[in-house]
C-alpha cells in the first residue's frame, strides 16, 4: 500500500477505473497512512473518516455503472485556507477554531463535483501568511524529509501530506510562493497559476466579513501533485471564470518535447541563493539541454530583479497591511520616516507600503505595467524562465516572533527570512504562471521554477514534464517510503 500510496493521481484514477483498486479500499489506506505517519508530520489538522468512507462508496458505485467522473474515487486533502463544507476550516485563526461551513469554496465544489473523495484538512499558518506551517490551533508541521525542518508555507501541509502519501493531489494557494515554495521543499510538483484563472473565493484571506467576488490581487489557487500530470489533471478541473457553467479552455503548451524550447536561465546577483540551489536551477537546465533544449544563460527581459522585487514587495505589502489593525498600520506607517527612501531592507518596504499615497501607488501600477509588458516581449523569443524557488532548501523550524529578526542559513552565510519572497517576486507580479519539479533530493529535495508566459500554465506544466521524465520523477521521502 505505500507503493500504492506514492504513486501519481494519474497512475491511481487508472487503477481505480480498471476496478484494480476500489474507492474504499484507496480511502481506507489514506486514512491508515495518515494514522501511521501523521503523528510525525502534523501536516492533516481535520478528518471526517465516516464521510469519507460514504463518499467512497458512491465513488465505487459510479465507477461500476460506467459513470466514472475525471475524479472518481481520488483521496485528497486540501489546504486549511479552503473552506471546506462538513469539514472544520479555520485558516489558522484562532477565533474559527471550531468552524464548520455549509458550503464549499468554489474550487473545492469543483473537485468534490469531479469526484475527489475529500479526507481531511491540512495545516497553514495564520492567515496563510508566513513561510512555515504552525498556527495556535494546531501546532507546527513537519517536513516529511526532515522533521527538523519546515515543509515551507503557507501551503506547507499539503506538501508534506502529497509527499507522504496521505493525499492524491492537493490544491494550494501562493501569493509569496506559498505552492512553490512548499513543493521545493517536500520534493514534489506544484502550479503556481496564472492570476484568476482558479476562483478564489472561499478562500482565507480574505476573512469572510470582508470577501467579494473580485480576487484578491496577486494572490492564485494551484495544484500540488506527485507528478507534471497531475497538476495538468487538476487544473483541468479548476480552471475557469467564478460562474463558468464548464471547463476553461486552456491554452496547449508551446512544445512537447526539450528539442522545440527556447529557455533562459536566470539566478539574479540581487537574490542571492545557497549554492546547492543555483546548482538544482543548473542542473534542471542541464536536463533539458540533454535533450536538446537551448538555454541561454545571459538573456534578461528590459527591467532590473531589485526594479521587480521592489514593486512586487510594496504591493504585497500594501495588501498585507490592510488585514492589520488599524493601530498596528499606522505604527507601521509611522516608522517609514527612519529609512531612506531607496532602502530596501523588508522593514523598510513594509513601512513604505503602509503610508503609500494614491499618488504612489499609481506610480507603482504604471511600472507593474511596464515589467508586464517587457515581460510579454521576451516570451516572445523565449519559452520559458528557470530560476530558483527560494534561497535556500527546506530551513528549520524558526518561529520567532518578529519575522524580520528570523535569518536563513545558507552556504553563503546568513541572510533575511523575507528573502523567500525573492523567488516569487517576477511571476507574481506579472501574473504568470510559475510550475516547480523537483530536481535534487539528497540531502533535501530542491526544485527549479519554470516561469511562463501569461495563460500558458500548460507550458510551465510540460516543461516540469520534461525534467521529470529526465530525472525519474517522484521519489517518497525516506522517512515515510
Amino acid at each position: 500500500m505505500n507503493r500504492l500510496l506514492a504513486l501519481p493521481a494519474v497512475a491511481l484514477r487508472e487503477k481505480l477505473r480498471a476496478r484494480e483498486i476500489s474507492a474504499r479500499e484507496l480511502a481506507q489506506a489514506t486514512l491508515a497512512r495518515i494514522d501511521a505517519v501523521n503523528p510525525a508530520l502534523n501536516a492533516v489538522v481535520a478528518r471526517n473518516d465516516a464521510a469519507t468512507l460514504k463518499a467512497a462508496d458512491e465513488a465505487d458505485a459510479r465507477i461500476a455503472a460506467g459513470r466514472a467522473r475525471p475524479l472518481e474515487g481520488l483521496a485528497i486533502t486540501l489546504k486549511d485556507a479552503w473552506e471546506v463544507a462538513g469539514l472544520v476550516s479555520t485558516g489558522g485563526v484562532p477565533e474559527l477554531k471550531g468552524f464548520v461551513p455549509d458550503e464549499d469554496a468554489v474550487a473545492v465544489a469543483r473537485l468534490r463535483a469531479a469526484g475527489a473523495v475529500i479526507v481531511g484538512k491540512t495545516n497553514v499558518p495564520l492567515l496563510s501568511g508566513d513561510f512555515q506551517s504552525y498556527n495556535a490551533i494546531y501546532g507546527a508541521t513537519n517536513n516529511p524529509w526532515d522533521v527538523s525542518t519546515t515543509p515551507g508555507g503557507s501551503s506547507g501541509g499539503a506538501a508534506a501530506a502529497v509527499a507522504s502519501g496521505m493525499s492524491a493531489f492537493e490544491l494550494g494557494s501562493d501569493i509569496g510562493g506559498s505552492i512553490r515554495w512548499p513543493a521545493s521543499a517536500c520534493g514534489v510538483f506544484g502550479l503556481k497559476t496564472t492570476w484568476d484563472l482558479v476562483p478564489t473565493y472561499g478562500h482565507v484571506p480574505p476573512t469572510r466579513e470582508t470577501r467579494t467576488q473580485a480576487p484578491m490581487q496577486l494572490g492564485v489557487a494551484g495544484p500540488i501533485g506527485r507528478s507534471a500530470a497531475d497538476l495538468d489533471l487538476v487544473l483541468s478541473i479548476v480552471a475557469g471564470p467564478l460562474n463558468a457553467a464548464g471547463p476553461a479552455h486552456l491554452k496547449k503548451p508551446r512544445a512537447t518535447q526539450a528539442k522545440d524550447l527556447r529557455l533562459a536561465l536566470w539566478i539574479d546577483p540581487a537574490a542571492p541563493v545557497d549554492g546547492r540551489v543555483a546548482q538544482a536551477v543548473e542542473t534542471a537546465a542541464a536536463l533539458l539541454e540533454r535533450d536538446g533544449a537551448r538555454v541561454d544563460r545571459a538573456a534578461r527581459p528590459d527591467f532590473s530583479f531589485r526594479e521587480a522585487f521592489e514593486t512586487y514587495s510594496l504591493l504585497l505589502n500594501a495588501i498585507m497591511v490592510t488585514a492589520f489593525p488599524q493601530k498596528t498600520r499606522d505604527r507601521i506607517a509611522a516608522g517609514a520616516q527612519d529609512f531612506a527612501p531607496d532602502d530596501m531592507s523588508h522593514r523598510a518596504l513594509q513601512a513604505r507600503a503602509a503610508r503609500m499615497s494614491a499618488q504612489a501607488f499609481e506610480a507603482l501600477a504604471q511600472k507593474r505595467r511596464r515589467i508586464r509588458a517587457a515581460l510579454a516581449d521576451f516570451f516572445t523569443r523565449h519559452d520559458a524562465i528557470l530560476t530558483p524557488v527560494t534561497p535556500a532548501p527546506a530551513i528549520k523550524h524558526d518561529h520567532l516572533r518578529d519575522s524580520f529578526a528570523r535569518v536563513i542559513e545558507t552556504d553563503r552565510g546568513p541572510i533575511p527570512y523575507m528573502d523567500m519572497l525573492h523567488g516569487a517576486a517576477v511571476a507574481t507580479l506579472a501574473n504568470l504562471p510559475a510550475a516547480v519539479a523537483p530536481v535534487m533530493r539528497s540531502p533535501m529535495p530542491i526544485g527549479v521554477q519554470i516561469i511562463a508566459a501569461e495563460d500558458e500554465d500548460r507550458t510551465a506544466i510540460a516543461i516540469a514534464g520534461m525534467i521529470e521524465r529526465a530525472n525519474g520523477g517522484f521519489v517518497p521521502p525516506p522517512l515515510v517510503g
